[in-house]
């Protein structure tokens, strides 16, 4: 589907924000199917409690975009209410949950990344959003302890879970190019001393996936050729289902309040 372009004047902050809670959104909705579905209770618990962190995030998140905007929009009508070109996460978070090991491989590339990032948002000269990095960041070490620890059972575990877990790495490592790939927006925001070169993310984020890859036994995937821009709008078909479940009740009963 062809990407929403940016409305003439809109500020640089209110796109990098949507980008940063809608990926917490749509990947708090996709570890929010596993809810009934896990392999055990235990782990049942653990991704419930994940989605519930990033359906968090993202209402601080969105609620500062709305705020930003100034159209009087709140978090709901933000997360619920827009068109599929309108979303602004990476591609990657909306890939299908798969078997647990790919869920996990999921994890680990964004939890690696959005620890990188959220350590140095703690900085931010944006006060507003420095505090929500401050407290998003404990959470996200703990993710990370979570889906590390779990990829490093499965891949140095027995060869199934060694093979699955592989394959995954490779169907979804072409996703992480466009954590990188700065654009306007970026350089907007590193300029302004809002968010830190994405770069130094990349080089850090590096060297902590290939520490946990290596503990695992799992080959890293050679980078490759990547077309999908989930920042501009650009999404997979993957994105079209997803929605169509967590705007229901909202499309359905406008208005609708707890």
């Amino acid at each position: 589907m062809s990407a929403a372009p940016a409305p003439p004047g809109e500020p640089a902050l209110l796109r990098y924000l949507l980008r940063l809670g809608d990926s917490s959104l749509v990947l708090g909705q996709r570890l929010g199917e596993w809810v009934g579905h896990a392999p055990a209770v235990e782990e049942d618990l653990g991704l419930a409690n994940i989605a519930l962190d990033k359906i968090g995030q993202a209402r601080l998140l969105l609620a500062y975009a709305g705020e930003v905007e100034g159209r009087g929009r709140g978090e709901d009508e933000i997360a619920f209410l827009r068109e599929h070109g309108e979303y602004l996460n990476p591609v990657l978070v909306e890939q299908p949950n798969g078997d647990f090991g790919q869920t996990i491989v999921r994890q680990v590339l964004i939890d690696a990344y959005q620890l990188e990032l959220y350590e140095r948002l703690a900085s931010s000269t944006d006060a507003r959003l420095a505090a929500i990095a401050a407290k998003t960041v404990k959470e996200t070490r703990y993710h990370l302890r979570y889906s590390g620890g779990w990829l490093v059972r499965l891949g140095d575990g027995t060869a199934e879970s060694h093979a699955r877990v592989q394959d995954a790495l490779e169907r979804l490592w072409p996703y992480t190019v466009e954590l990188f790939a700065e654009d306007e927006v970026d350089r907007a925001m590193t300029d302004g001393g809002i968010a830190p070169p994405l770069a130094a993310i990349q080089a850090a984020w590096s060297v902590r996936i290939d520490g946990i890859l290596d503990e695992a036994t799992l080959v890293r995937p050679r980078d490759r050729p990547y077309a999908w821009f989930g920042k501009r709008g650009e999404h997979s078909e993957h994105l079209g289902y997803l929605l169509a479940e967590m705007q229901y009740l909202q499309r359905t009963y406008p208005g609708a309040r707890w």
